[in-house]
């Protein structure tokens, strides 16, 4: 009769998906029995559900549950951006570890004194499906989901709009069954739906700007060169992986936020190093000047202060790969490829999400310098966003037009009411380089060269063109031209025979407002105007450097560092228009 009744009931499991129309275990790697369609099976045990249910004696963990519990103390999943209180595996996720930890042998069960065979197997072999111990690198599981933890996170679900086929237990918790269903392999890894486009990581996740994100609607492939980017799934576009772009649901390769690599830059990387994306981001990187995010790792978190403590730069400094997308603008508006991302507005206060680009580089270039000024001037810090400020005397219109209602040097489209772009400066140099500052060639990640290592040498058979040719950087606005004529009425071209445009020239700005020592002194920094003061200081009989309203030029050269060996000599007004 007991024999009769177990044949019954396993028949009724075996008949349970078949009745909705799945795939039948019968077919599927979970089938452990001796006539299994996988590679680990028992050697001649040929009933398929004694390796996790019995009618009989059965555990209270499950239904009919014929395995013990592993027994064994998990490392949980940890991460700043984590909302929800785990505890120990319960519930049927503990069942599931059952096999997966690799702590129990497979043919260990209840109902059996004897362990099943399994040839020289034991217990779960090493590899993707043996999670061991440590899930510290695996999705979170047995955690309470409810609208407490929804209103924590800002970018989950509300429970009640979780629909079959994935679902919370009975008490509300995210579970191992959530995602997978045991019995059902019609979806790879005993999925209970569809991983394309991510569909069924927006079964419970609602990420802010996805919908629009380059990272959800590309139908980009991978051209074959290098490593395959998609590594653990069988899509071939970048709308199709979604999120397993960037990360892995089990085994990641980087714990916090279960990220594919443990290094930031290599998810990126490995799709923006041209073998995926349209532009290589990577080469740009190995260049002399760069953004260097292979210097730093572990160091950038989610969760960090708008405002950078700590030095260090990565992708997602300045990129949100949720929001990114190929939305242009004009300056300073941030456009799709830094959608998203936080920053620093003009006053100091957190931003999120920045509406200007400037606002992303404040994070590091503002009051908390990341790097020490090029060019050491008579005033200012190295903070740029006082440098900017639109109250200062002088400032290249990053924030907003120039003071300046006269500039004659400026060539088309730029007028005195245009604004420009941190990044039309600084950026990867090259013709068809990519957008933004990852790397260039030339000093200070610029996009065009500035020539440090020659004088203008004006008026001593240069000419435009050649001006034009060494520091293109400044006549990307500023007709050559013109910039020579001025400078010739200015001490007959001296200053620009001797000495380079950023000698005297602040190229972000002066940080002191209008009233700044009074009228005469700061009307000394129009024009942008700050000098360089490795090369020129301020006249140690009055202090003064230069007065623009009255024409005349106090400032002493020629000195060397140690401010010796120079001659004092009171520089005076020439030429007409100055």
């Amino acid at each position: 009769m007991k024999k009769a009744l177990k044949v019954v009931i396993s028949a009724w499991l075996l008949s349970l998906p078949l009745a909705v129309g799945a795939q039948s275990i019968i077919n599927s790697k979970h089938n452990l029995s001796a006539t299994g369609p996988g590679t680990i099976k028992a050697t001649n045990e040929t009933e398929v559900c004694i390796f996790c249910h019995t009618p009989h004696n059965a555990r209270s963990t499950g239904p009919l549950w014929n395995k013990k519990d592993p027994g064994a103390t998990y490392t949980l999943y940890t991460s700043s951006t984590l909302n929800a209180s785990l505890g120990q595996p319960d519930g049927t996720s503990i069942m599931c570890l059952s096999c997966h930890d690799g702590t129990i042998a497979l043919g260990s069960v209840v109902s059996s004194s004897a362990t099943i065979s399994f040839g020289g197997l034991t217990t779960l072999p090493s590899g993707n499906t043996n999670l061991g111990t440590n899930l510290s690198d695996d999705h979170p599981i047995s955690f309470v989901y409810d609208p407490t933890l929804v209103a924590a996170n800002g970018q989950l679900k509300q429970p009640a709009a979780i629909t079959a086929p994935v679902s919370l237990d009975k008490n509300n918790k995210m579970q191992c069954t959530s995602c997978h269903d045991a019995h059902d392999n019609t979806y790879p890894n005993f999925l209970v739906t569809t991983t394309q486009g991510s569909a069924l990581c927006y079964s419970c996740h609602d990420k802010n700007y996805w919908s629009s994100s380059s990272h959800s609607t590309s139908n980009k492939t991978w051209n074959g060169s290098g490593t395959n980017p998609w590594f653990h799934t069988t899509y071939t576009t970048v709308a199709d992986n979604a999120c397993e772009n960037c990360h892995a649901p089990h085994t990641a390769g980087g714990s916090a936020r279960i990220m594919n690599y443990p290094k930031e830059e290599d998810n990126c990387l490995n799709c923006h190093n041209g073998n995926v994306a349209t532009k290589n981001i990577q080469v740009q990187l190995t260049k002399t000047y760069r953004h260097n995010v292979y210097g730093y790792t572990g160091i950038h978190d989610e969760n960090e202060p708008n405002l950078v403590a700590n030095k260090h730069v990565e992708c997602e400094d300045c990129h949100n790969p949720h929001a990114v997308n190929n939305t242009t603008a004009t300056a300073p508006n941030v456009n799709g490829f830094i959608a998203g991302a936080k920053g620093v507005d003009a006053n100091g206060s957190s931003v999120n999400p920045s509406l200007y680009e400037y606002q992303i580089c404040f994070r590091c270039h503002s009051d908390n310098p990341a790097t020490t000024p090029y060019t050491q001037r008579y005033r200012g810090v190295g903070n740029m966003r006082l440098n900017f400020a639109t109250t200062n005397v002088s400032y290249h219109p990053v924030e907003a037009p120039g003071q300046n209602s006269m500039v004659s040097s400026l060539t088309g489209p730029f007028t005195v009411s245009s604004k420009i772009y941190c990044s039309d400066c600084h950026g990867s140099d090259g013709a068809g380089a990519p957008a933004g500052p990852h790397g260039s060639n030339n000093l200070a990640i610029l996009k065009y060269a500035y020539d440090t290592a020659r004088f203008p040498m004006l008026g001593s058979g240069w000419n435009a063109s050649d001006l034009a040719m060494h520091w293109p950087l400044c006549f990307q606005c500023h007709n050559v031209s013109t910039v020579t004529t001025i400078h010739t009425n200015i001490s007959g071209g001296h200053f620009m025979k001797y000495t380079g445009c950023n000698t005297c020239h602040d190229p972000h700005g002066y940080d002191g407002s209008l009233g700044t020592n009074g009228g005469s002194m700061a009307s000394a920094f129009e024009r942008l105007l700050n000098f360089d003061t490795t090369v020129i200081r301020p006249n140690p009989v009055n202090g003064k450097m230069i007065d623009i309203p009255n024409r005349k030029c106090y400032f002493v050269c020629h000195q060397n560092a140690s401010g010796t060996g120079g001659i004092y000599h009171e520089h005076l007004s020439t030429g007409s228009g100055f």
